[in-house]
């Protein structure tokens, strides 16, 4: 039986997606806004799932000539990035989607109240991180800088410097630093911020209440509201790349396949079917 090959993972509200090395996408879990509406797509190089602590979601994929497509709920605009172009990385939050141009500025589109789209005037941006309330963007000098919601001082980041990495979840906020440990600020309720123990990080994740880490061995650890399982980590090896959802983790492993632990009631953690495992003719 042939193994699908599978270089990128995005896990949203309640599904989660898979970018295959031939450039399409999978997604498995709820599609009742049409998020899971990808089969047409095609040259993808990226892809991002709005995660939300409430309510609906959206996928976004990054195409190889700079363009995005956007499927999923919409309600306030934050599918309607057809117009972008010459755009290198993608996010998708909450109610919006964000990305950042070749020339390092960033386009933001979705709901606004808190004002977590005025980016407008971000300059040097090398990565992008949208919550469910604010913005977070990294800067090509190691620091960072945000818009949104404050209110439990997820945007409290300017005296973080040397990062390499960031992660936005419902209301915190996590740094990756360039010597493997974290730097996380906000709601501390379930213990998500509780990350200054580790080290040899290489990659971050924030879900709606809970943050993982990928180390350099190809271990995972997880920290915060576990009360799904989304943070029983602890076996994972191998990993190449995580992220986080609402209430679920998925992990990309060396080998193409995917893992998932977590909420399932949607079928978002279905991710065995991703190697082909039961589906015939594959």
């Amino acid at each position: 039986m042939k193994r699908k090959e599978w270089k990128a993972i995005a896990a949203g509200y309640r599904h989660s997606v898979a970018l295959k090395t031939d450039g399409t996408v999978h997604v498995s879990g709820d599609n009742k806004d049409g998020q899971c509406d990808v089969s047409d797509w095609r040259n993808i190089i990226d892809i991002a799932a709005g995660s939300a602590h409430i309510g609906s979601s959206h996928t976004v994929g990054l195409k190889s000539d700079g363009t995005v497509v956007a499927t999923g709920w919409n309600k306030y605009g934050q599918c309607e990035v057809d117009k972008w172009n010459e755009i290198v990385s993608i996010a998708a939050g909450w109610r919006r989607t964000v990305a950042i141009k070749t020339d390092g500025t960033v386009l933001a589109v979705g709901q606004n109240n808190e004002g977590q789209c005025n980016v407008g005037d971000w300059e040097d941006i090398v990565a992008v991180s949208a919550g469910d309330w604010h913005t977070i963007g990294l800067k090509s000098d190691g620091t960072a800088v945000n818009v949104g919601n404050n209110r439990y001082g997820q945007c409290n980041l300017s005296d973080w410097h040397d990062l390499v990495g960031v992660a936005a979840g419902y209301l915190h906020t996590v740094g990756l630093k360039r010597d493997g440990s974290l730097v996380a600020v906000g709601s501390n309720k379930d213990g998500q911020c509780e990350v200054s123990g580790w080290k040899d990080i290489v990659a971050i994740a924030a879900g709606s209440n809970h943050t993982v880490g990928l180390k350099s061995d190809g271990s995972v650890v997880a920290v915060g509201r576990n009360n799904q399982g989304q943070c029983d980590v602890s076996d994972w090896c191998d990993i190449i790349a995580v992220s986080a959802g609402y209430a679920h983790t998925i992990g990309l492993k060396a080998d193409g396949t995917v893992v998932a632990v977590g909420r399932n009631d949607e079928g978002q953690c279905n991710v065995s079917e991703w190697s082909g495992i039961g589906l015939p003719g594959n």
